[in-house]
C-alpha cells in the first residue's frame, strides 16, 4: 500500500490548506487514519479555518474519505472541493453532503 504522503499532495498553507492527489489517484489506497492527523495537524499548525481540495483527476472517492472530510467540517473548517467530476458531484447532491462540503470549480 501506499503511504499517505505519496499521495496526499499539500500546495499551500496559511488561513487555508490546499491539498490534492497525484494524476490517476486512487483514493481507496488513502490510509484515513494517518490522512485524518497530517490534516488535522496542518490545520491547527496555520490556524486554518478552510481546507481546499484539489480534485483534479480523481475519479472515485471512497466513503471512507467523504466520512472523513465530512467530519473535518464537523469540526469548524469549511471543506471546498475543487473541480470534482459530475460523478462526484452527483454522489454529493444525492447523499446530501453538498450542503456540508462546498462544490466548486477552477484553481483553488
Amino acid at each position: 500500500m501506499s503511504t499517505p504522503q505519496s499521495i496526499l499532495r499539500v500546495y499551500e498553507t496559511g488561513p487555508r490548506v490546499v491539498i490534492g492527489f497525484g494524476e490517476g489517484c486512487h483514493l481507496g489506497e488513502l490510509d484515513i487514519e494517518e490522512s485524518r492527523k497530517e490534516i488535522s495537524q496542518l490545520l491547527k499548525q496555520h490556524n486554518s479555518q478552510v481546507l481546499a481540495i484539489d480534485l483534479t483527476g480523481v475519479q472515485v472517492v471512497p466513503s471512507a474519505v467523504l466520512g472523513l472530510w465530512a467530519s473535518i467540517h464537523r469540526n469548524g473548517v469549511a471543506v471546498h472541493l475543487y473541480n470534482a467530476s459530475a460523478e462526484l458531484r452527483e454522489v454529493l447532491e444525492i447523499t446530501r453532503l453538498s450542503q456540508l462540503l462546498q462544490l466548486k470549480d477552477g484553481h483553488p
